[in-house]
């Protein structure tokens, strides 16, 4: 029922639109008229404003033909750098960019397998629940435009979030993520002539990171200090430094006491350095900002959306795989709102290069299934 060469076009017109992080508003545009053109009602909230976007979060409601409580779909319409003058290439069936930006498909992929979902939908009128689609913005950006979304426009309680690699994947299972940033500061000293006098905020950060726990620390949590930031030259003992980091883990136990070793490991370092300089102690001190990134998401195994979903992917004779993820993405924060949702693979890969792709055949596979997902809700 799909029809391959209306799906190819539409990925072309949609991969040649720039849509980088904050720049959303040329595709949001198209996507407002495209979605009217199915029968869709638009709207926007106002995250665009909050988090500086050109944008808000789309909100496309279409009318169902059969009664039902609103089934949810989600994509995000921004895009990662380099994304200037994008020029999407087919050969062979498969996308590619001509040159060296990125493709787009991380997440335009996915919007277009909704929007030909809908054409298949109407087209043979096929019975279905209305649907509420929900286009985000800076998305790659930490989810800015999922944290900023007025849920209150939404009365799904289930649906799928269409971003990952592959075909025939789904992933309910995501870690919750704490983000850190760690100011320390010591006390300055000439290298040279009096380091004794100077208290090193690199020392004492060294101190400290060297009794965290990092990287893999269980199959279920992972902790990292991503940057270090500090000192002014290479004679002057230095005053300060930042470092930032995070910890995920699928157990939100496991996720405070990583982020606690983590924190404790800081606090004791920078308590015992001091030093007394004519007759004055000198101590290190810290400022410490902590914050969760994204909430846990954990979609149970037998969730009416994942017997949905298997129950499809059996009709058509393709079993999907229900996986656990490493990363955050928008449906974290829908999980966290109660919302049931799972991650549905669209068919992209080598996201976040250059060298990023997406077959055609891929479009249509992902594409029947979410036809055969929306004709059962």
């Amino acid at each position: 029922m799909i029809n391959r060469q209306r799906i190819t076009d539409e990925f072309a017109r949609q991969a040649a639109i720039d849509s980088p992080s904050y720049q959303e508003a040329e595709i949001a545009a198209y996507l407002e008229q495209r979605f009217r053109q199915l029968g869709a009602e638009v709207s926007y909230d106002d995250a665009g404003p909050k988090i500086g976007s050109q944008s808000g979060n789309m909100l496309a409601r279409l009318p169902g033909s059969k009664p039902g409580t609103p089934f949810l779909l989600s994509v995000h319409m921004d895009t990662v750098t380099p994304a200037e003058n994008v020029e999407p290439v087919l050969t062979d069936g498969v996308f590619t960019s001509a040159g060296e930006t990125i493709l787009g498909a991380d997440d335009k992929a996915g919007i277009v397998e909704i929007i030909e979902a809908i054409e298949v939908l109407k087209e043979h009128q096929i019975p279905h629940v209305p649907l509420e689609i929900v286009v985000t913005v800076c998305e790659e950006q930490g989810l800015l435009g999922a944290k900023h979304l007025d849920f209150s426009l939404l009365t799904a309680k289930q649906g799928v979030a269409l971003d990952t690699t592959g075909v025939d994947v789904v992933i309910n299972r995501a870690p919750a993520a704490n983000r850190f940033k760690v100011d320390i500061f010591g006390h300055e000293a000439h290298a040279g002539v009096c380091p004794e006098q100077g208290i090193s905020a690199i020392q004492v950060a060294g101190r400290a990171i060297a009794r965290m726990p990092h990287g893999r620390i269980d199959d279920e949590t992972t902790a990292n200090i991503g940057t270090i930031e500090g000192g002014q030259a290479s004679n002057i003992v230095p005053r300060q430094v930042s470092l930032q980091g995070e910890v995920r883990s699928h157990s939100t136990d496991k996720l405070r006491q990583q982020t606690e070793l983590i924190v404790k490991a800081l606090e004791e370092e920078v308590d015992k350095a001091s030093i007394v300089v004519n007759g004055e102690t000198k101590r290190a001190a810290m400022t410490l900002e902590l914050k969760e990134d994204f909430p846990l998401m954990q979609v149970a195994e037998d969730a009416p959306v994942l017997k949905l979903i298997r129950a499809a992917g059996d009709a058509l004779g393709r079993p999907q795989q229900i996986r656990a993820a490493g990363g955050g993405s928008d449906a974290n924060i829908y999980n966290g709102q109660g919302i049931d949702m799972v991650i549905l693979a669209t068919g992209m890969d080598k996201v976040h290069t250059v060298n990023e792709q997406v077959k055609v055949d891929d479009l249509v596979k992902v594409t029947e299934l979410l036809v055969e997902i929306l004709r059962r809700a």
